[in-house]
């Protein structure tokens, strides 16, 4: 009889998914609520705390207990891989020796959706004590916590995604939010390039991405070029000792006049490519980077035509090769 009212798979799959709408929506409503206040009232305290972490000549210290200690936890490495020096200090550490890790000439990010949790009491004496700055993210305006900040970023009240009210969801994800947006908005005050990003990322795939052109390419003799006019079965000698997959045919400027490839060869193979100059068989402008892009640039523009190498050039004159092998090797593709 029980198995006669149970549930089908396909309605456990279609309250899954109610489910998962209703929670993205309340969500997405929350996020639009903190888009609307950072228009209006929001919108003072989010740039005094901006002026305050970029003016500082410490670090930022980032600090919460529970779901908002493991939003600062995130924010924290956030802020300090986009130039903002930064660290998390768990609240209730602070209370048991780690506020020594905190000096005058920081700032303190405070999260707390309450503004009333007791763990960061400790804090939030210690900042008053040495009039260190300190930024709160919370909605609880006239908290303990929001009384103390010099500076508070009041979230707007909003319906968490969990049915009951209690775990906290559309609140995480709007600290989430507003952190990202403080330290997005530091790293363009800041001008902070791709360059600066690839110093606190030099590992894995990202740093990699991060690397120049002109790091990697093959130069001075390495590259395979002919001149204007050449013979196909000399330019095919040129091509097989480098080993790029082509040759770049220049003219008298030494100026890249085209390129011929493998597949120029193979769409040529029914005519006599012995009587031919490269003159005859060659790509026209063909695709270029310049030694200062990253090397993110050149595999795009790999990918989008489906080759595997490009000359590099400067005021179009080739000055290195770089092939989607140098790519895997760096771990860039």
């Amino acid at each position: 009889m029980q198995d006669l009212i149970r549930p089908s798979v396909k309605d456990d799959a279609e309250a899954a998914l109610a489910s998962a709408l209703r929670t993205l929506n309340t969500e997405k409503n929350g996020l639009s609520a903190l888009e609307e206040a950072l228009q209006n009232g929001l919108a003072a305290p989010f740039a005094e705390a901006v002026r305050v972490i970029g003016a500082s000549k410490g670090r930022l210290i980032v600090t919460g207990i529970g779901k908002s200690g493991h939003v600062g936890s995130k924010l924290a490495a956030t802020f300090a891989s986009t130039g903002t020096a930064a660290f998390f200090v768990h609240s209730a550490e602070a209370n048991h020796g780690d506020l020594g890790m905190i000096s005058s000439d920081d700032v303190i990010l405070a999260l707390s959706w309450s503004g009333e949790t007791a763990e960061l009491k400790g804090v939030v004496q210690f900042a008053t004590r040495y009039r260190i700055p300190l930024i709160a993210i919370t909605a609880g305006e006239d908290s303990a916590l929001g009384r103390a900040a010099t500076t508070c970023l009041l979230m707007p009240r909003v319906t968490e995604a969990c049915p009951h009210g209690l775990a906290p969801t559309t609140s995480t994800l709007m600290q989430l939010a507003i952190g990202d947006a403080l330290a997005i908005a530091l790293l363009e005050a800041r001008n902070f390039t791709p360059g600066d990003f690839r110093t606190f990322h030099p590992g894995g795939s990202l740093g990699a991405s991060l690397t120049h052109v002109s790091e990697v390419m093959h130069k001075g003799d390495r590259i395979p070029t002919v001149p204007l006019g050449t013979l196909m079965p000399e330019a095919m000698k040129v091509l097989s000792h480098k080993r790029f997959g082509c040759v770049a045919v220049l003219d008298s400027d030494g100026l890249l006049a085209g390129i011929v490839t493998e597949g120029d060869l193979a769409r040529n193979l029914h005519r006599n490519l012995s009587e031919l100059s490269v003159d005859d068989v060659m790509t026209r402008s063909p695709k270029t980077v310049s030694p200062k892009s990253l090397v993110s640039s050149a595999m795009s523009i790999l990918e989008e035509h489906n080759i595997s190498v490009l000359i590099v050039t400067e005021e179009n004159r080739p000055v290195g090769v770089i092939h989607f092998h140098d790519l895997l090797r760096i771990k860039a593709a």
